[in-house]
Formats: C-alpha cells, sequence, structure tokens
C-alpha cells in the first residue's frame, strides 16, 4: 500500500501545552477552528449532538520506525507488553489519534469541546457525530486498563 496525504481541516486550541502531561484531560476545554475553505456553515446540525469524534494527529511525536516488538503499556514494566494495535499511544502509525468528546457550544467554524486529549496547536483531519447506532453494546477490556487508564479523564 502507498502513501496517502491528509490534510488538516482545522486546530486545536485549549491551555495544554505540555505533551508528555498525559492524564486529567476530563475538565480540558478545547476550541477546534475550522478552516475557512468549508464556510461559516461547515459546523451546521453539529449542536444537535451530544457528542463529536475528533480525529487528529500526534505531530508533536515522532513516529517510531519499528512497530514489530510489543512495548510495556504506557512504558510501565509493571504492565503487560502489547502490540501496536493494542494501545492508544501518540507513537503509531500515522500518528493519528481519535476521542469522544462533549460537545459544548458551535459557533460558525469554531466548535467548543470537552476532554479532547490533544494539545494546543493540535491539527485535526476529521470530525465525526456521534450517533448511538455506530456505538458498541458490550465492549470488553482487560482488567489493568480500568485501572491504569483511571485518572486519564479525571478533571
Amino acid at each position: 500500500m502507498g502513501p496517502f496525504t491528509i490534510t488538516a481541516i482545522g486546530s486545536v486550541r485549549n491551555d495544554r501545552t505540555d505533551v508528555q502531561h498525559s492524564d486529567q484531560w476530563g475538565a480540558v476545554r478545547s476550541t477546534i477552528t475550522v478552516d475557512e475553505r468549508f464556510g461559516d456553515r461547515c459546523l451546521q446540525g453539529l449542536e444537535g449532538f451530544s457528542h463529536v469524534e475528533v480525529l487528529f494527529v500526534f505531530d508533536q511525536f515522532e513516529e517510531l520506525d519499528d512497530h514489530r516488538e510489543p512495548k510495556p503499556y504506557r512504558g510501565r514494566t509493571d504492565l503487560p507488553s502489547v502490540g501496536v494495535f493494542a494501545g492508544r499511544a501518540p507513537r503509531r502509525p500515522n500518528r493519528i489519534g481519535v476521542t469522544c468528546c462533549a460537545i459544548e457550544s458551535v459557533d460558525g467554524r469554531e466548535l467548543t469541546v470537552i476532554g479532547l486529549d490533544a494539545v494546543a496547536g493540535t491539527p485535526v483531519v476529521d470530525l465525526k457525530p456521534v450517533m448511538r447506532e455506530f456505538l458498541p453494546t458490550d465492549v470488553r477490556q482487560p482488567e489493568w486498563v480500568g485501572d491504569v487508564m483511571s485518572e486519564y479523564f479525571e478533571p
């Protein structure tokens, strides 16, 4: 498979700038400003939804050259090693992140969300409204994940 190009549709504005501070995202208020090429009504209708999926690029992290070997989750040796596609780390192929965020407001080309785990200046590549029909009903995960991630979305 060959390379492809994705162009950012907007960028994130918030108070978070430290990419190493990886917990307490739950109360982070971010405004995503969509590029003017999409017009002032590009977000019209999104205000009717409670949540939006934000796809973004971890642009402040280098992609690793080799993803073949599983690594301890979050670099913690007390946790199991997982393959690159069994985690949500920023150092991954294509460095794409996705987070489901609560919508606070929609104003022209500005979308304000709560709980986006992306730092200021992060390029946004797509926005998708969360629809009940696309949500899974029987999610399961290893027990250790809940323990490790318990503070990720804390305020």
